[in-house]
């Protein structure tokens, strides 16, 4: 079996691409418009990250126990980079091993984000 893609519902897919695009450094994979709805993938090789929004369903609180994780090189330089693209984190950084450090910030939608750095 293989992973595909993580889909993510969202109340405004220009806001939300800019945001994974500019923010988390994701390239654009496609876009599809079918009716009523507007859908991105996001992503380098072979997993994704899927945008959709859908006219019809009113999304009123996005926030999830999930977190997408993302590898970054090094941390500080992550945390100075959402800063100065008014990024609040939200938790951390933490380092719960010797080689692992990490912290939390949301995207615009309230979905928790995870930058770790592995040495």
């Amino acid at each position: 079996m293989e992973f595909l893609w993580t889909t993510l519902t969202v109340m405004d897919i220009e806001r939300s691409l800019k945001f994974y695009q500019e923010v988390i450094g994701l390239p654009l994979k496609g876009r599809f418009n079918p009716p009523g709805l507007q859908i991105a993938f996001l992503g380098e090789g072979e997993t994704a990250v899927e945008l959709i929004q859908d006219a019809k369903v009113p999304v009123v609180d996005l926030r999830s126990p999930i977190t997408l994780g993302f590898k970054v090189d090094q941390l500080e330089a992550a945390m100075e980079a959402l800063k100065a693209k008014v990024v609040a984190i939200e938790a951390g950084p933490y380092q719960p091993a010797p080689s692992t450090r990490f912290f939390y910030f949301r995207d615009p939608d309230g979905m928790r984000i995870q930058f770790v750095e592995r040495k």
